[in-house]
């Protein structure tokens, strides 16, 4: 009996998908002894793989890319990766200034902000969020406009037109941006059109536009496109994101990335 013959290329990486499609994640030495190829080599493959807009590269690893079809709602969103969102947050409010008009977009990681600004005493916060709106109802000196129009309940917020026309009457300082799926090949994306159009008006209407996203959300992609990541002015997520990542963001996009710890 002779052994079979080695894997050509697109083999091997079609192993590699598969194994990914089952597991999501896999470290680089499991992906290696599942192939049975060297280390080095399921580096090589799972580079043309994220080449091909097919993988991320992970540290350590690699997950597959996946399409989000929905988001999950409010209520499980909240107390996930707690920690997480807090080290975010507070990496983007130090970007806000005194006298400020800032949007701060649907999302519980844009919610914990609120604390960071809690000594802020002249500010103006634009938002659609229902929750976030009712978190600065007590703050003495902080100004709250909110985004008219229809609530979706799931995540307590306002989505469509009318949100969006109030923001084109408004100047924002900066725009504070989530998103549920984002990577470099595709730019910020979302499952449900009816948040296209307060996103892109909010992105408008601001002299600076940063995207507050956890890295767990990279690598996936909604059906609806938002904008590019060359769009964007800054880039804050956390320490899960690879250094390599980000550094590779910012050399195709000329963006900041700035990772929370």
């Amino acid at each position: 009996m002779t052994d079979a013959p080695p894997l050509i290329p697109e083999q091997r990486r079609d192993l590699i998908l598969g194994h990914l499609h089952r597991d999501s994640v896999l470290s680089y030495r499991q992906l290696a002894t599942l192939v049975g190829v060297s280390h080095m080599t399921v580096r090589r493959d799972v580079a043309e793989l994220e080449r091909q807009g097919r993988v991320v590269a992970t540290q350590g690893g690699a997950k597959i890319v996946t399409r989000l079809a929905t988001e999950p709602p409010r209520t499980e969103k909240a107390g996930a990766d707690v920690a997480q969102k807090d080290a975010m947050a507070r990496l983007a409010a130090t970007l806000v200034r005194e006298s400020m008009t800032i949007y701060l977009d649907a999302g519980t990681t844009l919610q914990a902000m609120r604390p960071h600004l809690a000594d802020f005493r002249d500010l103006t916060v634009v938002t659609n969020d229902l929750v976030i709106a009712t978190s600065y109802v007590d703050h003495p000196s902080i100004e709250i406009i909110t985004l008219g129009g229809r609530v979706e309940k799931r995540n307590q917020s306002t989505v469509g037109r009318l949100p969006a026309l109030t923001l084109h009457e408004l100047s924002l300082d900066i725009a504070f941006l989530s998103t549920s799926s984002w990577d470099l090949r595709r730019g910020v994306t979302i499952p449900a059109e009816s948040k296209v159009e307060p996103k892109r008006a909010a992105v408008a209407a601001a002299s600076m536009s940063v995207l507050v996203a956890a890295s767990s959300k990279y690598g996936t992609f909604g059906r609806y496109r938002i904008l590019g990541l060359d769009e964007l002015d800054l880039v804050v997520t956390d320490d899960g994101l690879p250094e390599a990542r980000a550094a590779e963001i910012t050399a195709v996009t000329g963006v900041e990335v700035r990772r929370a710890d």
